[in-house]
């Protein structure tokens, strides 16, 4: 009896944050399908580095540019189609939101405040790394806020 072992895909993605009026915001995107709220994230082109992938699909899922953090924030697992995928998540602080970007047509996107990302979230894997996010950025998130 032979047993077929499931690969694990590699994903990268990242959460996409700002600071407004003290408050530390996540930018959520839609599933193409319009079902559920998610980050932007996708699979990781041969000889593209994670931070570099993500920080890709932050700008054709959600229309936003910025500095990836190179310091990986958390992973999470997931299963889809049979298949196992593994998402090794990055932060990246928006600096730039587009109107125009390759999937503006088949998403929609929400400023949501950390809490409303967490009860909005699907995943609860994903949701464990919104709330350990949140515990470090909600400390110095006013230092931030120089606007």
């Amino acid at each position: 009896m032979s047993r077929k072992l499931s690969k694990v895909l590699k994903q990268s993605g990242v959460i996409p944050y700002r600071v407004n009026n003290g408050k530390v915001e996540i930018l959520l995107i839609t599933t193409r399908n319009l079902q559920h709220w998610v980050i932007p994230k996708g699979d990781i082109p041969n000889g593209m580095s994670p931070p570099a992938s993500a920080a890709k699909e932050a700008w054709e899922e959600a229309g936003v540019i910025g500095q990836v953090d190179a310091n990986e924030l958390g992973t999470y697992k997931y299963r889809k189609g049979g298949k196992i995928y593994r998402v090794q998540m990055y932060l990246l602080p928006v600096e730039m939101l587009s109107e125009d970007y390759p999937e503006a047509s088949k998403r929609n996107r929400q400023w949501v405040e950390v809490a409303t990302a967490i009860r909005w979230i699907k995943f609860n894997s994903l949701k464990r790394i919104l709330k350990g996010f949140f515990e470090v950025k909600s400390h110095f998130c006013a230092l931030q806020d120089t606007n």
